[in-house]
């Protein structure tokens, strides 16, 4: 018989995990349903020999003194070697999984509430109807009808499995699967709920009451612990996830925590100055154009925008101006505005071209760090 260290094709100083590795993939290529040749099945009993006897730290140990290896390939069915091939060929073992609970905990549910800016702001408060699984009231989740109990399974005896034990030319392998009766619960339920048909839960409305926090936005998730599915058997719940949707506001936009709102003036008033009233989400307050004030600027008004979701504190109002500018004049009107000219010493068709640190390039970079 070849060295057992040569047949797996490791070193004599391999390790354990070294030696399952180097058999686990030689088994994969030689054994009889890869390869059916026969003299690739002597080889296979080969290799099997030599890692019955090198995974095992005594055999292993007598191996190298110059001992026996303890009857080969017909050995290890008595000394538990053979539980360690399968493991090593099958990645797993045979080992009992045991019976599956018939109590499981249930999924998560997600909805999406829309929210206008209002109550996205200052918060608010939503009561919803969903369908979702709940316990059945009936058999209050036990799955069985009259006050009945499972029964403990009489094929599988209750283990939730079943074993059968095949020979093959490595001896008996014993394999484990679900029990076909039971479905590997271990039990089964002769008298089942008419209700719930045996889950335990059943689909039916139910009213939640949903507290929005103040600050929220589009994409945030309020989660409600328990609220979501109730579970096969009448396992825990999940949890709800409530996704916020926020609608468009008629004149606010916002952005982060401000609010933007465009204004419009008339050139008089711009140059004069004036106050006018805008609407804000804390109802009307009045905004002082200043005189001279040109068409793009920006008056900022302080905490009148959003709350913040977690500090509580307000963002703030920014009024954009715009400047309207008349696109017609009638005579008198034309006539008028040539006197408002000459009286400020302009003339017709002037211009004036800005140096770089006058003109708004130089703010832009500024605004961009460059």
């Amino acid at each position: 018989m070849a060295d057992h260290y040569e047949a797996l094709g490791v070193s004599r100083d391999a390790s354990g995990d070294e030696i399952k590795k180097a058999y686990r993939k030689l088994a994969r290529e030689l054994h009889p349903d890869v390869n059916p040749d026969p003299a690739t099945q002597e080889k296979f009993k080969e290799v099997t020999a030599a890692y019955d006897t090198l995974s095992d730290p005594q055999k292993r140990q007598q191996y190298d003194m110059g001992g026996s290896n303890m009857g080969g390939f017909g050995g290890f069915g008595n000394t538990g070697g053979f539980s360690d091939i399968m493991d090593a060929f099958f990645g797993g073992g045979t080992a009992n999984r045991g019976p599956r609970p018939r109590m499981r905990a249930g999924q998560d549910a997600l909805i999406r509430i829309e929210v206008d800016l209002n109550e996205a702001c200052f918060g608010t408060e939503r009561t919803i109807t969903l369908e979702s699984a709940v316990v059945c009231t009936k058999c209050t989740g036990s799955g069985c009808a009259d006050n009945s109990t499972p029964q403990t399974c009489p094929i599988c005896k209750g283990r939730g499995e079943t074993q059968q034990v095949t020979r093959s030319f490595i001896g008996q392998v014993m394999t484990s699967r679900p029990c076909n009766n039971c479905g590997g619960y271990g039990s089964t339920i002769p008298n089942p709920c008419r209700e719930c048909s045996g889950d335990g839960r059943v689909r039916a409305r139910q009213t939640i009451d949903i507290k929005v926090p103040a600050g929220v936005e589009t994409g945030n998730r309020i989660q409600m612990s328990g609220r979501g599915e109730v579970g096969a058997g009448g396992g825990p719940a999940g949890d709800l996830y409530v996704e916020i949707v926020e609608t468009a506001h008629e004149t606010l936009m916002r952005e982060g925590d401000n609010l933007h709102l465009a204004l419009a003036v008339s050139m008089a008033a711009a140059t004069l100055g004036t106050k006018v009233k805008v609407e804000t989400l804390d109802g009307p307050i009045e905004v002082e154009v200043k005189a001279g004030t040109q068409s793009g600027a920006t008056i900022t008004v302080k905490g009148k925008g959003m709350t913040h979701l977690r500090r509580g504190t307000r963002g703030d109002l920014i009024v954009h101006v715009e400047v309207k500018i008349p696109t017609k004049l009638n005579k008198a009107e034309e006539e008028l505005m040539r006197k408002f000219a000459e009286s400020r010493g302009e003339k017709a068709g002037e211009v004036e071209i800005k140096d770089h640190d006058q003109s708004f390039f130089h703010k832009l970079r500024g605004a961009f760090g460059r």
